[in-house]
């Protein structure tokens, strides 16, 4: 097949195909004895029909589907060979329709491609980029020790209140002449929106009776009303003065204790042996945890950085918005509203293929694999199961990597991890410590 390419400008260009009978003739010869072998016609046993009524009544069609195939085939090999660097598909220009085709003749194609901007991107120690160090605070150890405990707590009934104890009792309203009145009501005051109405309750002990009004203390929440009162939706409004709520129990949680079963079952092994040793390795985990955010970070700013350093790139607009037609199955509206981002996308798409080349980034299978392992432990985590059996963890894994796009998103993420911990050697870094509130709101 004779394949040729004429670029109209630097990003726009037209390869035209030229189908000799030399091409398509034996694969079509094929494709009809195939045929004849499953067509089932009236008049005729199967396997038995005509070659000649078969090339007459299915020929066009039949010929047509060889030559896609080998169009679709020869193209993409030209382009490749060519070192062509196409965006998305070839477009079939409309004066294919008009191709008339006919065994023994030769056909021309044309198709329009966009084609990627030439530019040229590298990085190294005159490229300053930010990298931020997250300062691992004793309160961001402590909230995550209690976290771990609370697992291992129970409730214990108690005398009297406390901050954030539960409260059984009572609940009747006063001075109305039909009033709401309740049993078995529980409540958190520390969750009140009224911080007056919360101090009723303080030092409060089993039988007292606390005088408030919920109205005020759950800020009108219609949602909060109806279940504290036990009244339908509509009336829970109607109630805004006081009432009197007897406390029948008061009922704490008490967090597990610091001992080597709390200790083993975060940290299996029996490596950890004391609460000081305990700390430091949440500690060490929470700063694993921050390092993977602060790399994912830098890989953002180098993306900024290089985007920046790039400057805007010339597409072939029209083209793009052709294909994304083509692939959005006609949304205009969605194209129009997408195209500034898939533009931008694409521009950060080509940087970090140079980027990639350049540092000799390569992703291996068992790249993937770790990464999906990493996810699903990730994903485990957020439900407070940090030792998930391998053989949960394996099934998980292998479920994940059977679904394409779940894969090509794995290896999107290996790609730029590697490339990040290719970078950092390579450029400058503007390092600075951060808390994490102060790092978190770098993401806003």
């Amino acid at each position: 097949m004779n394949i040729s390419v004429e670029y109209i400008d630097k990003v726009n260009a037209v390869l035209t195909a030229v189908v000799e009978p030399a091409d398509y003739t034996d694969k079509y010869e094929k494709a009809i004895k195939d045929a004849k072998k499953k067509m089932n016609m009236p008049g005729f046993r199967p396997g038995m029909v005509p070659v000649g009524l078969i090339k007459k009544q299915f020929g066009v069609s039949i010929l047509g589907d060889e030559v896609n195939k080998l169009l679709q085939e020869s193209l993409f090999d030209y382009i490749r060979e060519s070192k062509i660097n196409m965006l998305g598909e070839p477009l079939s220009k409309e004066e294919n329709n008009e191709v008339n085709l006919k065994e023994g003749e030769s056909f021309t194609f044309k198709f329009d491609i966009a084609v990627a901007p030439e530019f040229k991107i590298e990085l190294g120690k005159d490229d300053q980029i930010d990298y931020y160090n997250v300062d691992i605070s004793d309160e961001m150890v402590n909230r995550q020790v209690d976290l771990y405990r609370q697992r291992g707590g129970n409730y214990e009934k108690v005398d009297s209140y406390e901050d954030n104890d539960m409260v059984k009792g009572a609940i009747t309203e006063l001075d109305v002449e039909n009033p709401v009145s309740a049993e078995d009501v529980v409540m958190l005051p520390k969750y009140f929106k009224n911080e007056d109405q919360k101090k009723l309750f303080e030092g409060m002990k089993v039988n007292d009776v606390v005088t408030f009004n919920p109205s005020v203390a759950y800020d009108n929440n219609e949602a909060e009303l109806t279940s504290l009162l036990k009244v339908e939706k509509e009336d829970a409004l109607n109630h805004k003065g006081e009432f009197n709520f007897q406390i029948t129990e008061i009922t704490r949680f008490v967090p597990g204790p610091f001992n080597q079963e709390l200790f083993d079952t975060v940290f299996p092994g029996g490596e950890v042996k004391s609460e000081e040793e305990f700390r430091a390795k949440v500690k060490e985990l929470i700063a694993n945890q921050f390092q993977k955010d602060s790399d994912y970070k830098f890989v953002l700013d180098v993306r900024k950085y290089a985007t920046e350093k790039v400057g805007k790139l010339e597409f072939p607009e029209e083209k793009l918005k052709k294909i994304l037609l083509a692939n959005t199955k006609g949304d205009q509206e969605k194209v129009d509203a997408q195209f500034a981002k898939s533009l931008e996308e694409l521009t950060w798409h080509l940087i970090k293929e140079q980027l990639v080349e350049q540092n000799g980034v390569k992703v291996e299978d068992e790249d993937v694999k770790e990464m999906a392992k990493e996810v699903t432990r990730m994903q485990f985590a957020q439900y407070g199961m940090l030792n998930i059996p391998d053989e949960y963890l394996e099934n998980s894994v292998t479920e994940m990597l059977k679904k394409r796009e779940t894969v090509d998103n794995l290896i999107d993420r290996c790609i730029e991890v590697k490339l990040g911990k290719a970078l950092k050697e390579k450029v400058a870094l503007k390092e600075s410590t951060v808390s994490a509130e102060e790092f978190n709101k770098l993401f806003e």
